[in-house]
């Protein structure tokens, strides 16, 4: 009696340490304490062959060099960039470049993101189908699909592809283009896999979700903004919306679930310092606590 009373002790010591393990390489935090995310937006990385020529787009390297620095000292439990990751060879204003550079450049941006010291996680934006597939893109960074979910201490992240046309068909080398989309598909798959975790959710998306119009974009930045949000609210647990796109950043509070649109990271033609964000999840407090850098404007939310 007394053995198979010390076996259960000792079975059940290697259970609890088994999921303490778990849980720290999901998101190095336990269920009850703080997850810290490094989030950037719209890195629009390019090089000196840019036709603008210098000024804008062509400093990604040393941006996102700072931003990881930071990251990596804070330190940052996981890290996410919210799309447009790399330029495509179109821009505004000037005669397209040589699209058979876009790979290296990407190659050259994940170099450096790949030097955080943790896991990290990309959104697919509109500038980076315009000189690649998604499956280019995909060789290049850790990811194997453009949109998952994983968790990460107290917390459950969804990542979400919107780069789809209103059909439902992959951008792909679409040279420009603005409005994204979330098919049917996709939407099918966001609501079984909110259904599946109690975990308060981050939701994590390129176009932004609280615009109901765009003049760039003739109508709303994501086509079908009202069934994907309606989607969000019926779930009951999304707290949060992080999105790049609005280079200006913006915030609004839709429902209960806080929409936060991050500053770009790009340089541009007027002097501008980086900017991304600290980001603090607190599952005691029911905080989010974001403490920008640069130009990236500061919240206390609360859930």
């Amino acid at each position: 009696m007394l053995l198979s009373k010390v076996y259960r002790v000792v079975l059940l010591s290697v259970v609890v340490c088994l999921l303490g393990i778990l849980s720290l390489s999901a998101g190095g935090t336990g269920p009850t304490e703080p997850v810290r995310v490094g989030v950037f937006a719209d890195l629009h990385a390019h090089d000196s062959n840019n036709p603008l020529e210098k000024l804008v787009m062509v400093h990604y390297r040393e941006r996102l060099g700072a931003c990881v620095d930071v990251m990596n000292a804070w330190p940052a439990d996981l890290m996410i960039q919210l799309g447009d990751y790399v330029n495509g060879t179109f821009v505004l204003g000037a005669d397209p470049g040589d699209p058979a550079r876009i790979p290296s450049i990407l190659e050259k941006a994940e170099a450096i993101y790949a030097q955080f010291h943790g896991p990290r996680h990309h959104v697919l934006g509109n500038h980076d189908v315009q000189d690649l597939s998604k499956e280019e893109f995909l060789k290049r960074i850790p990811a194997t699909e453009t949109y998952y979910s994983f968790d990460a201490g107290a917390y459950h992240f969804v990542i979400l592809d919107a780069q789809y046309n209103r059909r439902g068909e992959d951008y792909s080398h679409i040279f420009y283009i603005v409005q994204g989309n979330i098919p049917s598909f996709q939407l099918d798959w966001l609501r079984q896999d909110l259904q599946s975790t109690d975990r308060p959710t981050i939701v994590c998306v390129h176009q932004r979700l609280d615009v109901e119009y765009d003049l760039r974009s003739g109508g709303p930045e994501i086509y079908n903004v009202l069934e994907a949000r309606a989607l969000l609210e019926k779930s009951g647990n999304v707290i949060a919306v992080f999105q790049g796109h609005d280079h200006d950043g913006a915030y609004s509070l839709i429902e209960g679930i806080h929409y936060v649109t991050f500053r770009a990271l790009i340089d541009r033609a007027e002097p501008t310092p980086p900017s991304w964000a600290t980001v603090t999840l607190d599952p005691i407090g029911h905080t989010i606590t974001i403490e920008g850098a640069g130009e990236q404007v500061d919240y206390r939310l609360e859930y």
